[in-house]
This record gives structure tokens, C-alpha cells and sequence, in this order.
């Protein structure tokens, strides 16, 4: 692991993605065993879980917290720019957790799943209220679909980018508002470059250059000393460096 008290799961990711890009091979160690550990925190038969848990193949905080999507997908993210192997096990064991995160009833088990192809923070658990779908973690549903390999056109991925498409919004977290608004941008832009279209054409029939309407969005919200803030404090995105972080890493997967 790579963290110093809070977050193991979160920090070790964030941290493996940077040694990563570095393209350095002396970190190669340190890389494998960064992938070793979030391999390791995944609910599986390792932890006491069967396939038949609703959280099983998720990955939480890296305690006895329960997993949750949030977790998920930024370790999907690190395993797969690190590199982890496409065949290997963690793939397949986290597609169970993201089916069973999605308001999709033809692939999800769960009895609460509806039909509205978007996401919750957890199965049977969704920040706005009872297992309504809101716009992060639908983002994040959709780019970890795509990094554990589902096709694009599978059923569960255009149910949730129609989701995205009916409730495309630069203006809010769709569903939390401007709660967690800079994590939304992050996650859109990662899942929408994953996804691999460069319009969104909304129900209103109106086609979206969705990279260059973020960009516009982003660069309209920053400061003029440079940095980006959420006056909303929830999630700690009214700390400079945390938003600006997200705001950095959305223009970066806008870049071609």
C-alpha cells in the first residue's frame, strides 16, 4: 500500500497512477506491489465472500468498510494504466459488483433494481435517496464497465450512456447538484473518452462536443490565482487543491 493513515484504497491508487505515468522502470517494484494490494482488497473467497454476496467484487476503503463503486473504479483505473493484465482474475470478479450497482434489472440480481440503465454508490445504496441513480457514479459505472473490457455495445453500457445522454449537464452533479461537482467532471471526462464518442446528442435532439463544452465549463470556473473550489464542502472539494486536482486531471483526458 502507498498512504500514510486515512484512505489506503484511494491513496494507493492515486499514488500508483502517478509512479505509473512516469514511465520510469525503476518504480516497477513499487508498481507491482501497489497492483498486489488493491487486488487484495477486492470481496472475494479470499475475504469470506461468495458470488452470491451483493458485494462481491467490489473494493471499499482498505478496512472492514464495505465496498463501494467510488473505490472501485479509481483502483480499476490504476490496475489498468499500470498495466495489470486484461485476463487477469480482478476483471471479471469486479463486473459481479458493477452489475449489481446498476439500475439495469436485465443484468442485475439485486430485488430493488430498476430500469434507468444509471448507477448507485453501492448496491442497494444511493446518495440522493433510497437507490436512485445520480451522475458520478454513473460516470463511474460506465468507465469501469469499458476498463474491465465489456463491449461498447453491450446492453449495460448503452443503458447507461443512455442515462448520461438524458440527463447530460455541465451545470451539476446530476441528482446531487453541486455536491461532489469537480469528482463528477473527473469522472465524465474519463468515462466519456473511454466510451469513445466525441458528441452527445441529448433527447432534445441537441448534439454536445461534450470535450469542448467541459473545457469551456472548467475554464469559466476557475479562479484567477489559478485554482479551482467548491463553495459546497461535502467530500472536501472546498479544499483548493483536491478540486483543482480533479479540475487538472478532466482537462488532461480532454487533450487529444
Amino acid at each position: 500500500s502507498i498512504y500514510q493513515r486515512d484512505l489506503p484504497a484511494y491513496n494507493t491508487s492515486v499514488a500508483l497512477l502517478a509512479l505509473a505515468a512516469t514511465g520510469n522502470p525503476k518504480y516497477q517494484a513499487i508498481i507491482e506491489n501497489a497492483q498486489k494490494f488493491l487486488v487484495s482488497l477486492q470481496a472475494d473467497e479470499s475475504e469470506g465472500y461468495t458470488v452470491q454476496d451483493k458485494f462481491y467484487g467490489g473494493i471499499g476503503y482498505g478496512s472492514s468498510e464495505r465496498p463501494d463503486l467510488s473505490n472501485l473504479q479509481m483502483a480499476l483505473e490504476a490496475l489498468k494504466e499500470s498495466g495489470l493484465p486484461s485476463e487477469h482474475k480482478v476483471w471479471a470478479k469486479a463486473i459481479q459488483f458493477i452489475n449489481r450497482s446498476q439500475n439495469w434489472s436485465e443484468s442485475n440480481d439485486q430485488s430493488w433494481a430498476g430500469n434507468d440503465g444509471g448507477f448507485v454508490y453501492y448496491p442497494g445504496f444511493s446518495f440522493v435517496g433510497q437507490t436512485s441513480s445520480y451522475g458520478s457514479m454513473t460516470y463511474a459505472g460506465l468507465k469501469s464497465f469499458i476498463y474491465a473490457q465489456v463491449d461498447r455495445k453491450d446492453p449495460r453500457v448503452q443503458a447507461a450512456v443512455r442515462w448520461i445522454k438524458s440527463h447530460y449537464t455541465l451545470e451539476e452533479n446530476p441528482g446531487m447538484g453541486q455536491q461532489g461537482l469537480y469528482y463528477s467532471y473527473h469522472t465524465f471526462a474519463k468515462a466519456l473518452q473511454a466510451y469513445g464518442e466525441e458528441t452527445i446528442v441529448t433527447e432534445d435532439g441537441v448534439s454536445h462536443r461534450w470535450a469542448e463544452e467541459l473545457a469551456r465549463k472548467l475554464l469559466h470556473l476557475q479562479h484567477p490565482d489559478g485554482y479551482w473550489v467548491n463553495n459546497e464542502t461535502r467530500w472536501w472539494e472546498n479544499n483548493k487543491d483536491l478540486a483543482t486536482a480533479y479540475a487538472l486531471l478532466a482537462l488532461e483526458s480532454l487533450m487529444p
